[in-house]
């Protein structure tokens, strides 16, 4: 079965760097784009950042454009997602996500907070 697992995540000052990443298994990693949302306290899940199957083409959420960098290996099957500086409202918990022809998968998250 899809198996997705985020690690990585962790207490960061404001303005430092994280680097997440999600070890995937169970499907064809290298067929599949691969997402990375976030859902900070009390707010609804929303898409970070998007990667296509070969890794040619990414798209990111404005607020994270030019600060998040999204890649991933294929001889891996490892997504990751480059945070670089780092605020406050990046707080959140981070899920790998992958969409199969049946269903979204998701990971169980990992917490990324931001506070000095």
């Amino acid at each position: 079965q899809v198996q997705l697992v985020e690690s990585g995540g962790g207490l960061v000052q404001p303005g430092g760097s994280l680097r997440l990443s999600c070890a995937a298994s169970g499907f064809t990693f290298s067929k599949y784009a691969m997402s990375w949302y976030r859902q900070a306290p009390g707010k609804e899940r929303e898409l970070a950042a998007g990667i296509s199957s070969a890794g040619s083409s990414t798209n990111y959420a404005d607020s994270m454009k030019g600060r998040f960098t999204i890649s991933r290996d294929n001889a891996k099957n490892t997504v990751y997602l480059q945070m670089t500086s780092l605020k406050p409202e990046d707080t959140a918990v981070y899920y790998c996500s992958v969409q199969t022809t049946f269903m979204r998968h998701w990971g169980q998250g990992t917490q990324v907070t931001v506070s000095s």
